[in-house]
């Protein structure tokens, strides 16, 4: 513990565990700068040749990372765009609740589109939010994910671009969190028990 000073006043500044809670490491910092990289190249050899305008969207929050990563990878013209989708809350199972927060900005029909996500699970919000985008006439619509649980999946959702295939493990960092937090770990985690 240190104690700052701010104005006169003495604030007791506690040091608190980023990493507290992580059981393991899944994927190292290195394992998922390797992995974008050649993720962009299959995603740039995918979509060179096509006339059609990228468009690649990212589903906020825990994709931002990869997201931003991916794209400094993907070595074609394309525009970004931004879509907040909530289903999870603060619990560890995904609820069957989805909620557009934030549409796009972009106009997609007649283009191509490549959603980023960080992780699919059951499937459930993101077979809604495909049949959401599909529905306004993109030329097409691809997929690209950090990480593929199979394990859980309750909707059938068509996966172009897989990061890396994981167990049915509650896997934190890299853009992934519980609660808000967790989320500026460099490298994706297994969650062990917390004990608050």
């Amino acid at each position: 513990m240190s104690i700052q000073i701010f104005g006169g006043f003495f604030i007791k500044m506690e040091n608190k565990n980023w990493e507290k809670g992580i059981e393991k490491v899944l994927f190292s910092e290195n394992q998922i700068k390797d992995r974008v990289i050649e993720l962009g190249e299959e995603i740039t050899k995918f979509y060179k040749d096509k006339e059609e305008e990228l468009i690649v969207v990212c589903l906020l929050k825990g994709s931002v990372l990869f997201f931003s990563d991916l794209c400094r990878e993907i070595k074609i013209p394309m525009k970004m765009d931004f879509m907040t989708v909530s289903s999870y809350g603060n619990e560890f199972e995904t609820s069957r609740e989805v909620k557009i927060v934030k549409d796009l900005d972009e106009v997609i029909m007649g283009k191509n589109v490549l959603v980023i996500e960080d992780i699919i699970d059951s499937g459930l919000t993101l077979k809604r939010v495909l049949k959401i985008l599909g529905n306004r006439g993109p030329k097409s619509i691809s997929l690209c994910t950090l990480l593929n649980k199979e394990a859980r999946r309750e909707a059938d959702v068509d996966v172009q671009f897989v990061g890396f295939n994981i167990a049915d493990e509650f896997v934190l960092g890299y853009g992934l969190d519980f609660k808000q937090e967790y989320r500026n770990l460099p490298y994706i985690g297994v969650m062990g028990p917390i004990s608050e």
